[in-house]
């Protein structure tokens, strides 16, 4: 059975654009361009919350790297590094090698250096610690939504959580909806160059990971606003609009999680900039209500009427 270390060099050490010193001393070594600030941020994927026991890792692999980067599209960053800690059962060399070459797969396309990390014996999970740059006074954050602004969100929603609700025996999807959703699910794809071009013209973003109306609760009390959501408006696939349980369905796209789309706002003078930045990037966005002056978030039905939600989106205390 390999060493720690021997699985750290076979399969976790690559050769590095950005970093000045990577894996093999204590601390990697990094230098921010003058000029940018580093954006940081740390998620833990564990099995049986985050994932199947027997998720295929090279799905895997990807998804534990893609909700890192969907963090740093939504502050419009642009990423360079990551660490990963990792606790495997065992040393099981086939599905470690299947597994680094989902992660490391999405490294190269957003050209990500993998400048550290951990392992050790344990139940099933991952821990990635993602950074980026963006240029100094440009990150977007959550806090400077304004009454009058507009509400969007990028793609299309919901088909992740029918995903789930599949897997989950909750409903059944027929083969050509699953090969849809279950991708959604499995390989989500961080909207990381809508999040760049989004600087200037975004007043506050989120990505979308926990479910629509909680992530942007989110903006609304970072940002001390409220909102109005216009339902029909909320963007779904052709599956998730045709789904039999068409209940289950908006469930899912307003409070399902695991879309790892953007949700952002923007002043009414952006709309035409944002759209085009929408086309430019080959990704739809949506404008799908009023950020408000009144607290609070309310949700209108087709017919006009507000609409009683119960349940905003994913709580790890809660759900």
């Amino acid at each position: 059975m390999p060493s720690e270390f021997e699985l750290i060099r076979k399969y976790f050490t690559r050769p590095t654009t950005h970093t000045k010193l990577g894996v093999g001393d204590d601390c990697a070594l990094i230098e921010p361009q003058p000029g940018y600030e580093l954006a940081i941020s740390t998620d833990m994927l564990v099995s049986g919350t985050h994932f199947f026991p027997d998720a295929e890792p090279r799905q895997l692999g990807h998804k534990v790297l893609a909700v890192n980067l969907s963090d740093l599209a939504a502050m419009g960053a642009e990423p360079h590094w990551c660490t990963l800690a990792a606790a495997l059962p065992q040393a099981n060399e086939a599905w470690i090698a299947v597994f680094a070459k989902g992660f490391f797969g999405l490294a190269k396309h957003y050209d990500v250096d993998v400048i550290g990390g951990d392992t050790t014996r344990g139940p099933l999970n991952f821990c990635v610690t993602i950074m980026g740059e963006v240029p100094a006074g440009a990150a977007l954050l959550r806090s400077g939504a304004k009454a009058g602004d507009d509400i969007w969100v990028s793609g299309e929603l919901g088909d992740a959580a029918l995903a789930l609700a599949h897997l989950q025996g909750r409903t059944t999807l027929a083969d050509a909806a699953r090969a849809i959703c279950l991708p959604r699910l499995h390989t989500p794809t961080p909207r990381v160059e809508l999040g760049i071009a989004l600087r200037g013209l975004a007043s506050s973003c989120i990505d979308i990971s926990d479910g629509l109306l909680g992530d942007l609760g989110h903006i609304l009390d970072m940002s001390g606003v409220g909102a109005q959501v216009m339902a029909e408006r909320v963007p779904m696939s052709e599956v998730a609009s045709a789904h039999t349980d068409r209940e289950l369905a908006l469930r899912c796209a307003l409070a399902g999680g695991d879309d790892y789309e953007l949700c952002f706002t923007s002043p009414p003078r952006a709309r035409a900039a944002v759209e085009k930045v929408g086309r430019y990037s080959g990704i739809r966005v949506s404008q799908i209500g009023t950020i408000s002056a009144q607290s609070g978030l309310r949700v209108i039905d087709a017919d006009g009427k507000p609409m009683q939600v119960t349940h905003s989106g994913f709580d790890h205390f809660k759900s």
